[in-house]
């Protein structure tokens, strides 16, 4: 068994862009961190639900990540679609969700075998998972690393954060002063560490009982589209390389600033 720098378990999807940029692109957030950390010189996999065999969204989805060098051998074809979410994105670049079809996502988990599977892994990052937690439950069990992007899923079942190393969550930049306290709570609530992204307004950390803060590099966004995927990738391979905290929030911004400068999660 192949034991991965960091498998990302959940969501995938096709992301059509309508509005200041028109494209139609693999994405999700599971994927989208995924392929970044693949990006980034570690050896990543993906695990999740698309379309059924010969489907062609689906098999976008597989091609879009082999090319990135992501391992796909724990995806897997079912008979629902594989997801589509439709995105505007505005002329300033921020995009705007309409609509989602979640598709062959909507109810999936890992069974027996990619539960295993994951837990061979360095880290397994948790993105959007309808599974009321248990996957993070069972994978906590086994001493398994642990993040989550607990900004994702609405289900209060599917967002709980005990047995998380970090707790990954966003706050709209004019709540910006709310973040301390948003993670303050999720440490309150059993993740060992959390750290909040702010969009232009920086990133606030939670770890180790210290509290750290980072400013976002001033850029002029294309597509707003998978950036915080984008820092979660890059926070979470600078650590994994045994960078400290203050560097990791860094190169979560350098990560997330090139996400912007392009349509969609990741370059195709």
């Amino acid at each position: 068994m192949i034991a991965f720098d960091l498998i990302a378990l959940g969501d995938n999807c096709i992301d059509r862009l309508t509005g200041a940029v028109t494209a139609d692109l693999v994405g999700g957030n599971a994927v989208n961190v995924a392929v970044q950390v693949a990006m980034l010189g570690l050896s990543a996999a993906y695990c999740g639900a698309v379309g059924p065999a010969g489907e062609a969204d689906g098999d976008r989805v597989l091609a879009a990540l082999a090319e990135k060098g992501v391992d796909v051998s724990l995806i897997e074809r079912l008979g629902p679609a594989t997801s589509v979410t439709h995105l505007n994105v505005a002329p300033d670049g921020n995009r705007t969700i309409l609509t989602e079809d979640f598709g062959a996502c909507a109810s999936w988990g890992p069974d027996g075998s990619r539960l295993s599977a994951l837990s061979a892994a360095r880290h397994v990052h948790i993105g959007w998972l309808q599974d009321g937690g248990h996957a993070r439950r069972v994978l906590a069990r086994d001493g398994v690393s642990l993040s989550q992007d607990v900004s994702v899923n609405a289900a209060p079942e599917d967002l709980g954060v005990e047995g998380l190393a970090i707790a990954f969550a966003s706050l709209p930049e004019v709540q910006a002063d709310r973040a301390e306290a948003r993670a303050a709570d999720l440490v309150a609530q059993g993740a060992k560490g959390a750290v909040i992204t702010l969009g232009a307004k920086g990133s606030l950390a939670l770890i180790g009982s210290q509290t750290f803060r980072a400013m976002a590099p001033a850029i002029t966004p294309v597509d707003t589209t998978g950036a915080g995927d984008a820092y979660i990738a890059g926070f979470l391979a600078a650590r994994l390389k045994g960078a400290d905290v203050p560097m990791a929030m860094a190169a979560g911004h350098t990560c997330a600033a090139a996400c912007c400068g392009h349509p969609g999660g990741f370059p195709q």
